[in-house]
């Protein structure tokens, strides 16, 4: 045994002050720990949308948000489908094939879409990100050529896209408008951000 004695009050007060300090740092860590999640916000700018398109009427458009960027849903009438056909020509990537946006394999068609007849696209232009207008009316109209068939005209740079968001050669637009990936879930309704059947 020792010459020292031990002071039984100076030991508890130890163990309670250690005992303290260590409920105290759990406390402060646990909210620190719990930022390193992602808020509610954050998982649902991830998330797929769902869209009831329903009530779209053929020549209109919708726009929904999703992963913070405009996804247009358009109705093409069969007469701005029939022009898809007179602007290949025309086009810097008719086919889809470049890879800066890589576009679906059920995509890769004339229409860039599931059904010819519904067109959906991240309405941002390929160029520095602006968001291109809609000039579905055909025909000579200011900053678009006399035999324009319908599309999109980016009001930053004029870059011009067709009624299937294909860029038009010697644009500043690099590539086409991206699809997104996107199902149906029924004859109604869409879900964009997703294109896998679990």
């Amino acid at each position: 045994m020792s010459d020292q004695q031990v002071d039984q009050g100076k030991r508890t007060w130890l163990i309670a002050t250690g005992c303290a300090g260590a409920v105290g740092g759990v406390a402060t860590a646990v909210p620190f720990v719990s930022t390193f999640t992602p808020s509610e916000r954050a998982k649902a700018a991830g998330a797929a949308v769902e869209v009831d398109i329903s009530s779209l009427k053929p020549g209109e458009k919708t726009t929904v948000e999703w992963r913070g960027k405009p996804v247009w849903i358009v109705r093409r009438t069969p007469e701005q489908l029939e022009s898809l056909k007179a602007t290949d020509a025309q086009l810097a990537d008719p086919k889809s094939d470049r890879t800066a946006y890589p576009t679906p394999e059920y995509a890769k068609n004339q229409w860039r879409s599931i059904k010819p007849e519904i067109f959906v696209a991240v309405g941002i232009c390929s160029h520095l990100g602006c968001s291109p207008s809609d000039k579905f009316q055909t025909g000579p109209q200011p900053s678009l050529p006399d035999d324009w068939h319908g599309g999109f005209l980016c009001p930053c740079h004029g870059s011009t896209f067709d009624m299937a968001g294909r860029v038009f050669k010697n644009k500043p637009a690099p590539d086409n408008l991206e699809v997104p990936p996107h199902m149906y879930l029924s004859d109604s309704k869409l879900l964009i951000g997703e294109d896998k059947k679990a």
